[in-house]
């Protein structure tokens, strides 16, 4: 039975239909259009920044709900919040402006069209905000959003996920970013995919730039590079103002490399420290880290990132480690709410955590960094932290001469938990090797006889040799108190060939 609303519905839907009240000919400029038009089912755009992709997501997902009545149009970026501020004000300008009587929902990040088509705003970061995904049908569009900035769970998004949502209608997928600091990774490959459809332009052609800034895009960029102290061969400007693949490692704020960094298969161990980074919005993340009292390396040994976690799943996962690996320390990030969780967690559950180190944040990410480049420091390729550490960014707009400053997106958890366990660490402070001895071994007894009588000559050499020298104060001052009685005294003058 039809409904009142439903009449209602398609009686607006004819009338803004007729009227021509949006009309993508008119919104959006030729590069946009090109985009939004394009036949193919798969297609990418690969943008500067201020291209204006953004705009041509939000028209071509309203424009899709006006002419197919009852579908559903699906937009899907890093995290929700970042849904909301990216493109939910140009949503809502567009149905203002051009009084397409859509109900807004801002609880769940809606849009519904009087003809019954909804546009939906997702974030992939969280599980449950991709399981709701898998429920929907009747999926006619679906455009992920800065692609270049997902992990490689983008591929089970895309292909196991998205594509199965577009049966019903042989829908369409879009996938928009700006090159990342590495040219690798599913949006990279799906660029140059000769079964997508391809599309770039920069903001060099969107004229609203100039009309609202009164500069062109060639001034704008030269200012930026200006301030910066570069020029437009720089890397980050070709990729971020001209939207090309290069690699940018100065962007990247961790210097994780597969080559130096990797490790297959974990060599014993013998301490640990358990690092966890509290996420009141994010997820939890805990980082385990060990090394062998010996060898001056490092180990991620185990990860765990989780969302929506209650007190007691997360000390239910400490707790698990703390039994597995039997930490020196465990610290967690007690910062402004996460004081109290770890105050509970120790009072509840008796776990032994301390506060970690969260000053000079700076300062410790260059010493990772220092570990990272001398291969001291050893992640799996395919963990979490490898694959964030290739796409969090230094903000250049934001950072100064005396501060660093990481971009707002992407957000990494396991980061942040890495760097608290790292500062803890004490791999850089190996113990000698102790020599074993059998004393049964007649062998083994003469040659560790030897090489203690070599180690005590040559501290002999040293001593003389700085007594020779006045200036050694310290050295002079460390005196010998066999003196002349000192029985290695005769069998270094042989040595010597006294």
């Amino acid at each position: 039975m039809i409904t009142k609303k439903q009449v209602i519905g398609e009686i607006l839907a004819e009338r803004l239909h007729k009227e021509n009240l949006f009309v993508l000919e008119k919104f959006l400029f030729k590069e946009q259009l090109a985009f939004v038009r394009d036949p193919m089912r798969w297609a990418t755009a690969v943008c500067s920044v201020r291209a204006g992709k953004s705009v041509a997501c939000a028209a071509d997902l309203i424009n899709t709900a006006l002419t197919m009545p009852g579908t559903v149009g699906l937009y899907v970026t890093l995290a929700r919040s970042s849904a909301k501020r990216i493109i939910w004000p140009e949503l809502l300008r567009i149905n203002r402006e051009y009084k397409l009587n859509a109900e807004p929902n801002i609880a769940e990040l809606s849009m519904t069209f009087p003809n019954g088509s909804i546009v939906y705003l997702f974030g992939a970061n969280v599980e449950t905000e991709i399981e709701k995904m898998r429920g929907l049908s009747k999926v006619a569009l679906a455009y992920l959003d800065e692609s270049q900035a997902f992990r490689s769970h983008i591929k089970e998004l895309v292909e196991d996920i998205l594509v199965k949502r577009l049966y019903d209608l042989n829908g369409r997928i879009r996938m928009i970013g700006t090159p990342g600091p590495v040219p690798a990774g599913y949006f990279h490959d799906m660029s140059k995919n000769p079964k997508w459809g391809h599309h770039a332009w920069t903001l060099h052609a969107n004229y609203h730039i100039q009309k609202s800034s009164g500069m062109t895009a060639a001034q704008l960029i030269q200012q930026d590079c200006d301030m910066r102290g570069v020029d437009i061969t720089h890397p980050s400007i070709r990729r971020e103002c001209f939207g090309e693949w290069t690699l940018d490692s100065d962007s990247l704020v961790f210097k994780y490399s597969a080559d130096k960094n990797h490790y297959d298969v974990l060599p014993e161990l013998t301490d640990y420290v358990i690092a966890v980074d509290v996420g009141l919005r994010d997820a939890d993340a805990i980082a385990v880290i060990g090394w062998h009292k010996n060898v001056a390396d490092c180990y991620l040994v185990e990860e765990y990132v989780q969302s929506g976690n209650d007190i007691t799943s997360l000390a239910s996962q400490i707790e698990r480690l703390i039994k597995r690996y039997d930490p020196l320390k465990v610290v967690m990030d007690t910062g402004g709410l996460g004081a109290k969780i770890a105050e509970e967690l120790r009072k509840r559950f008796q776990l032994p955590i301390v506060a970690a180190e969260k000053t000079r944040k700076n300062e410790y990410i260059a010493l990772t960094n220092d570990a990272l480049r001398n291969g001291r420091f050893k992640a799996k390729q395919n963990s979490r932290f490898a694959q964030d550490a290739m796409i969090i960014e230094w903000d250049m707009d934001k950072c100064t001469s005396d501060r660093m400053v990481m971009k707002d997106d992407p957000h990494s958890d396991i980061c942040d938990a890495v760097l608290y366990g790292y500062r803890e660490c004490l791999h850089w402070i190996p113990e000698p090797v102790k020599e074993t001895v059998d004393p049964r071994s007649k062998e083994q007894w003469i040659k560790h006889t030897e090489k203690l009588m070599e180690e005590q000559l040559q501290k002999q050499i040293d001593y003389e040799a700085a007594q020779q020298n006045e200036a050694d104060v310290f050295a002079i001052m460390d005196m010998d108190p066999w003196g002349d009685m000192n029985p290695l005294q005769y069998a270094l003058n042989r040595k010597k060939g006294r």
